[in-house]
């Protein structure tokens, strides 16, 4: 099973750097994704455990970005395709979700989900970051700056504790 071991070896790499951040002082705010064609930061406060692809029990009768239920690590977990959710659906197959992530939000949030993600892009610090601006005008209130980083790509902040409370994340009925 070469994903389960990537996904290991991701996980163990994240948590060294995790690790080194704390003993040097250097505190990651971000775990940077790309889902569809956004890059998006989550904050690690919000966000909990990363799981590679399962299986999803479809639900009927469901917007088209909610793509069921999972069992993760033994809990089912709403599972969200949050490009599809941001309106920014990228062109993926089903082929190609093997290589996609369930990012589970934080249990402390109080909602049993996971975003699906095309890519996980590691951890950003601010100082990584050379500008910020405000969410852009009539954005939804869970998108937080749009911060520039030092190679001038745009990263969209995403506060997953007001996306997982919006009416329209929480409306999965079709």
């Amino acid at each position: 099973m070469p994903g389960k071991q990537a996904l290991r070896e991701f996980q163990s790499r994240l948590e060294q750097r995790l690790r080194s951040a704390q003993a040097t002082g250097v505190t990651a705010s971000w775990l940077a994704v790309e889902a569809g064609p956004a890059r998006l930061l989550l904050p690690l406060s919000h966000a909990g455990e990363i799981f590679p692809w399962t299986s999803v029990q479809k639900v009927p009768h469901a917007q088209p970005w909610f793509l069921g239920v999972a069992n993760l690590r033994g809990s089912l977990c709403a599972v969200t395709d949050l490009a599809g959710f941001l309106q920014r659906p990228g062109a993926r197959a089903d082929a190609e979700l093997a290589s996609c992530r369930l990012v589970a939000l934080n249990p402390l949030l109080g909602v049993n989900c996971a975003l699906l993600v095309d890519r996980l892009l590691g951890l950003r610090t601010p100082d990584a970051l050379a500008s910020s601006a405000p969410p852009p005008e009539g954005a939804p209130a869970y998108f937080g700056h749009v911060h520039t980083d030092l190679e001038g790509r745009p990263w969209q902040e995403l506060n997953l504790q007001l996306l997982s409370q919006h009416p329209a994340f929480l409306g999965v009925g079709a």
